[in-house]
């Protein structure tokens, strides 16, 4: 009997979805052993019914349910809800719906806050009144989705990547359990470290070319020894397809997507201190909150940091 399988998507680009159908062919392998009953992004399935006549949003009784995004409105608060009462086992696909991801930048600010900004005083917009008729209110602020329901399994990643997303399917048709990295990106990066920074370096734009593009990776310097704000000391390795994370492939420093090392970890922290040790100055950076836990900004460090204060 094939496995039920029901995904939605909440505050998200479309990314993980995307991820889904880039599987290509191994999704084939996988295909005969799985009914999809809801997903949005390749099948016409509507919640409220197919012509808009159920009262109140439903999803289909299914084995496997996915989520990706966070929660940003009371829709999707709902919708998450609905879905963990009709599944044995939830996942968090993507580090929106684990972390918070980017919506969760969001989360600096107040809803009033980025109401004013964006729909009133933004000078290419008319000022006028929040719609509130047949539109989801915004929560008062952006929710990672183990806040609101018990999650089983999550799968970090902006986006996740799809040898993962089949890996975790395929464990969980045998009944296996699925292990997520616990070492970082640096323990996985070939790069040389020489734990200094040149004298005198300072830290260098994004998208400038490192040293040595081209080059085998075992030969070259490890880029933010090079002056570059690469974010391997605080986030978790697994993003690649092989053992080297695939930022580092491409000759480009991590970005931080697939979120903080473990649950308690705080990638802010983690980098002030990486980035102290090798002999850079984190001051340059002017938003450093911001930058440091661009995908991780959820709830949870929120709430650390208002401890803090």
């Amino acid at each position: 009997m094939a496995v039920k399988v029901a995904q939605e998507w909440f505050s998200i680009c479309g990314g993980c979805e995307v991820t889904i159908l880039d599987v290509g062919e191994p999704l084939l392998d996988v295909l005969p052993e799985l009914e999809f009953v809801h997903m949005p992004v390749i099948m016409d399935h509507k919640v409220f019914g197919q012509t808009g006549e159920k009262p109140k949003a439903e999803i289909p009784e299914a084995d496997v349910g996915i989520i990706s995004g966070g929660i940003r409105n009371e829709e999707n608060k709902e919708l998450a809800e609905e879905m963990r009462s009709k599944v044995n086992f939830l996942i968090a696909m993507g580090s929106c719906a684990a972390y918070g991801g980017i919506p969760a930048l969001a989360n600096q600010f107040s809803t009033e806050a980025i109401y004013k900004r964006v729909y009133q005083g933004n000078g290419t917009t008319i000022a006028g009144p929040t719609p509130d008729q047949d539109i989801p209110a915004l929560t008062d602020r952006v929710y990672t989705l183990d806040e609101v329901v018990k999650v089983d399994l999550k799968l970090p990643g902006c986006p996740t990547t799809p040898h993962m997303f089949v890996a975790a399917l395929m464990h969980l048709l045998k009944g296996t359990p699925f292990e997520l990295e616990t070492k970082s990106v640096c323990d996985h990066c070939p790069t040389i470290r020489e734990k200094k920074a040149a004298a005198g370096m300072t830290l260098k734009r994004p998208l400038e070319s490192v040293e040595g593009v081209g080059e085998p990776l075992n030969t070259v310097r490890c880029f933010m020894e090079q002056g570059f704000l690469c974010q391997g000391p605080a986030t978790r390795a697994g993003c690649g397809d092989g053992d080297t994370p695939r930022c580092i492939s491409a000759y480009m420093p991590c970005r931080g997507c697939f979120g903080p090392l473990s649950h308690d970890a705080n990638p802010m922290v983690d980098m002030m201190g990486a980035l102290s040790t090798i002999g850079l100055n984190p001051r340059e950076i002017p938003d450093r909150a911001a930058q440091f836990n661009r995908f991780a900004g959820s709830g949870r460090l929120r709430q650390k940091r208002s401890r803090r204060r």
